[in-house]
């Protein structure tokens, strides 16, 4: 038994009710069983009794034995002074209190308690693996939305911290996550670090001329400090030098990976893929904020690296012929990852629900990511249509499976509801 499986059994009132009695065989009746209180104080709030003939209002508080009161020192704490029922697993008999006592422990299922540590102690993918496909597609559908909904929520504190620390410039907060974004798990913090290196409006002045953007993005980088052979990279260097000198730029001090990297995620490359977006498009985020239709960021987002990296995927190194374009995986990666949840936050933060909305659709038109939790779901038959699902089983199994957060979960209590 666990404190948070002992509040599940009491917020649910998963226990057998017939003849209640208090440790001292009094007789109660429970008529509201109180609020789950996830701040500080007493577990359940707003609770309404019946001890023998007298009705009480007030709060309950859980404990696995009933010392767990003297031991937690609540007789001291003014929080716990409207305490009308204390529920425990076990009463020890360590306690007098002006309140009754209530012990769960014979009247709760052990089919229940076997189910809860079935679940606990699972070393499958998820633990209610076995039995998932037993959970009702409206139960699936509502807690799907939810999940969505938590997870856009989470990305959208992200993106407020960020916005805290640029004076609330959402064009600049866009900038910092998009190029994160661009460079994949691998070097996103340190592409992040080249873009809060490189202000929105610095880009703006060289936004026209791409070997300029390239030299700004490539020198912060630190990819501009080997001796060249080729013009074009040395073409980069003497430019880079110049602009570091007159805007006393500080490359980054952050390592970027090729290894066991695919050539066509080589950092270099996606810089020159994010030069070239950059070099297409002015004021990004205004222009996705006020977009209608996938078709038009998809367009946005639709760019080449410039002629020189058709022949190259790192500098002075020429290989065969292939044009360097952003890719649907990626544009879609860019799209779920970055687009949609600032378009959310925005929402969220002015409270426009337009946005938000918005961002929920673009979703549902998006095609479902495919990745080692995706496709372990599909095989246990749960279905993945769209990014809208695939984003909710990403929430779900990183928030709620793999913590094993089985009590809060809706599927979680599903199996255990059916016991």
């Amino acid at each position: 038994m666990t404190e948070k499986l002992l509040q599940y059994i009491w917020q649910f009132q998963y226990f057998n009710h017939a003849l209640l009695t208090t440790v001292d065989n009094e007789i109660l009746q429970i008529n509201t069983p109180g609020i789950l209180n996830t701040n500080q104080g007493p577990d359940f709030l707003n609770a309404n009794i019946k001890v023998g003939n007298t009705t009480w209002a007030g709060n309950i508080e859980l404990h696995l034995k009933s010392s767990g009161w003297i031991s937690h020192q609540h007789s001291k704490d003014k929080n716990y002074s409207n305490i009308i029922l204390h529920v425990v697993w076990q009463d020890d008999g360590a306690t007098e209190l002006s309140f009754p006592v209530f012990e769960l422990q014979n009247r709760v299922s052990k089919f229940l308690l076997g189910r809860y540590h079935e679940l606990m102690n699972t070393t499958a993918f998820i633990p209610c693996e076995k039995n998932i496909k037993q959970v009702n597609g409206l139960t699936w559908k509502s807690w799907i939305d939810r999940l969505l909904a938590e997870r856009l929520q989470h990305k959208s504190a992200i993106i407020f911290k960020h916005l805290a620390a640029n004076n609330n410039h959402w064009e600049e907060t866009f900038w910092w996550l998009l190029a994160s974004n661009f460079g994949i798990k691998v070097n996103s913090d340190a592409f992040e670090k080249i873009a809060r290196s490189l202000p929105v409006n610095l880009l703006t002045k060289h936004k026209n001329q791409i070997h300029q953007l390239e030299a700004l993005l490539f020198g912060q980088a630190g990819l501009l400090q080997n001796n060249f052979t080729e013009t074009y990279p040395l073409m980069l260097q003497k430019e880079y030098r110049f602009y570091k000198s007159k805007y006393k730029l500080q490359p980054i001090q952050a390592p970027l990976f090729f290894l066991r990297m695919r050539p066509a995620n080589f950092p270099s490359v996606r810089l020159a893929q994010l030069a070239m977006l950059i070099n297409r498009s002015l004021h990004l985020f205004s222009v996705l904020r006020e977009a209608e239709t996938l078709k038009e960021i998809k367009d946005l987002l639709n760019v080449t690296a410039n002629d020189y990296w058709h022949y190259h995927y790192v500098f002075d190194e020429a290989t065969a012929f292939k044009e360097k374009h952003l890719g649907t995986q990626m544009i879609n990666n860019i799209f779920i990852n970055t687009i949609i949840p600032i378009v959310f936050a925005y929402g969220l933060y002015n409270k426009e629900e337009g946005y938000k909305e918005k961002a929920m659709q673009w979703l549902e038109q998006t095609a479902a990511e495919k990745n080692n939790i995706t496709n372990a779901y599909s095989l246990l038959g749960i279905q993945n249509k769209n990014a809208f699902n695939s984003q909710a089983l990403i929430q779900l199994k990183n928030e709620y499976c793999n913590r094993k957060r089985c009590l809060e979960c809706a599927v979680g209590n599903s199996l255990l509801k059916k016991l």
